[in-house]
C-alpha cells in the first residue's frame, strides 16, 4: 500500500452539512464527499488492525446488519462489548474520511436460509418462505417495533466525533422482506394466483416497518435515511414495474414522507436495472438520491446525465473494477468518475454497490485516497 498516503487519516475533519449539502444541491465541494452502504466484516477486520484497534466481535448486534434469520440465537454480548464493537465502528468510518457513520439493524423476521460456505454465510431460500397461505400468515411471528433494540443507535449517535452524523435505516426494503417472507418463486407465482396474500404481507411489512422507522427518526444525530430495497437484476426489475408501482413503492412513498418531515433525505440503494420506475422514485416517492450502480447497466456518467439534476447520485466505483484493476488502473478510474460526475454537485463517491470480503482492501482504501487527493 506504498501508494496510500493519506490513510488512515490522522486529523479527519468530517463536514456532514458539507456532505448532505453535495448530496442534495448543486453544491461542488472542495473535494468529492465519500459515500458507502456496507463493509463486511472482514474488510472491517482489516480496517481496525491498520487503526491498531483489537477486533471486538459480537453476534446479536453484527456490525452492519442485523435480519433476525437465525433459528437459534447466541447469547447476546455484554453491553460493554457492544459498546467496544461500535467504538471500533465510528472510528472506522471517521479515520477512512467519511462525514458520517451508517448503520442498518432489523426486527427479527424469522425467515428460510441456505447455507453459503465460509465466513458463516447464508442466503435467501427462493423457492418458498415461511408464508405460503393465510393460515402461515396467521401464524407468522411478527415482530414489533417496541421489542426492537435501539441500544447501538443510540449509543453511537451520542459517542461520535464532532461533525459526524449518523445514517441509517431498518434493514432490507419492503420488497426485499416480502420476498424473504413469500419466497421470490412463490411471489411471482401469487402476484396473480394470491395477490390479496401478497397485499396482506405488503401491508403488515409497511405497518410493522414503519413503527420502527418512527422509533429510529426520534435518534439524535440522524442527517440521512439511507433505505436499502433491491428491485432489479441486469436487465429488468425483480418484478414487473407496474406490480412495484402497486405493491412497493406507495411504501417507500410514505417512508420517504416520514424522513422529510423529520427533515433529513430519503436515499435509496436499489441494485439492478430499474430505469422504468426512476421516474416514479424521482417525481412520487421523491427519494432525495440514488444508489447502486453497475457499468454493465450503465456507468455512473449515464445516471449522472439522465438524473443528476434532480436527485444525488451515489457512489458510482464499479464493483467489478473495485475488485480487478490493479491500484495504478483504478486510481485513473476513480479519478475519471470524479471529474466528470462532480461538477454540477448532487455526487458523492463511494463503490457502486457495498464493500463485501472479496475486495483487496488496498483496492478499498486507493479509491478513497484518490478521492481525498
Amino acid at each position: 500500500m506504498s501508494d496510500i498516503k493519506l490513510l488512515p487519516l490522522a486529523k479527519p475533519q468530517p463536514d456532514y452539512r458539507e456532505f448532505i449539502q453535495a448530496v442534495t444541491t448543486r453544491y461542488e465541494p472542495r473535494r468529492p464527499r465519500l459515500v458507502e452502504y456496507l463493509m463486511n466484516p472482514p474488510i472491517q477486520k482489516a480496517i481496525m488492525a491498520l487503526l491498531d484497534r483489537p477486533w471486538v466481535d459480537i453476534h446479536d448486534h453484527p456490525i452492519h446488519e442485523q435480519r433476525g434469520d437465525s433459528d437459534t440465537k447466541p447469547a447476546p454480548a455484554s453491553q460493554d462489548r457492544v459498546k467496544a464493537h461500535y467504538d471500533n465502528f465510528i472510528q472506522m468510518w471517521y479515520r477512512l474520511g467519511y462525514d458520517f457513520v451508517r448503520m442498518e439493524l432489523s426486527m427479527n423476521f424469522p425467515r428460510y436460509n441456505r447455507p453459503g460456505g465460509d465466513q458463516g454465510r447464508t442466503y435467501s431460500e427462493t423457492a418458498r418462505g415461511p408464508i405460503q397461505s393465510w393460515e402461515d400468515f396467521d401464524k407468522y411471528p411478527w415482530p414489533t417495533a417496541t421489542d426492537a433494540d435501539f441500544f447501538p443507535y443510540e449509543y453511537v449517535a451520542k459517542t461520535m466525533p464532532e461533525g459526524l452524523g449518523l445514517i441509517c435505516c431498518h434493514a432490507a426494503g419492503p420488497l426485499e422482506w416480502v420476498d424473504m417472507l413469500m419466497g421470490y418463486e412463490f411471489l411471482c407465482i401469487a402476484l396473480y394466483e394470491q395477490p390479496d396474500l401478497v397485499r396482506a404481507v405488503a401491508d403488515r411489512v409497511e405497518s410493522l416497518v414503519g413503527g420502527y422507522i418512527d422509533r429510529l427518526l426520534q435518534v439524535e444525530r440522524i442527517i440521512a435515511y439511507f433505505q436499502g430495497d433491491d428491485m432489479g437484476f441486469r436487465t429488468g426489475t425483480l418484478i414487473g414495474p407496474d406490480h412495484l408501482r402497486q405493491y412497493i413503492l406507495p411504501i417507500h412513498k410514505r417512508y420517504a414522507a416520514k424522513a422529510h418531515a423529520k427533515g433529513v433525505p430519503y436515499f435509496l440503494h436499489s441494485c439492478g436495472q430499474i430505469h422504468d420506475i426512476m421516474p416514479d422514485l424521482i417525481d412520487d416517492v421523491k427519494i432525495d438520491a440514488k444508489h447502486s450502480i453497475e457499468d454493465a447497466i450503465a456507468p455512473v456518467q449515464e445516471w449522472k446525465r439522465r438524473y443528476g439534476q434532480k436527485i444525488g447520485i451515489l457512489g458510482g466505483v464499479d464493483i467489478d473494477k473495485l475488485t480487478r484493476l490493479s491500484p495504478a488502473e483504478l486510481r485513473k478510474y476513480v479519478r475519471k468518475i470524479i471529474d466528470d460526475c462532480a461538477p454540477g454537485g448532487h455526487f458523492a463517491l463511494g463503490s457502486g454497490n457495498s464493500i463485501p470480503d472479496y475486495i483487496p482492501v488496498e483496492n478499498y482504501l486507493t479509491m478513497l485516497d484518490e478521492a481525498l487527493r
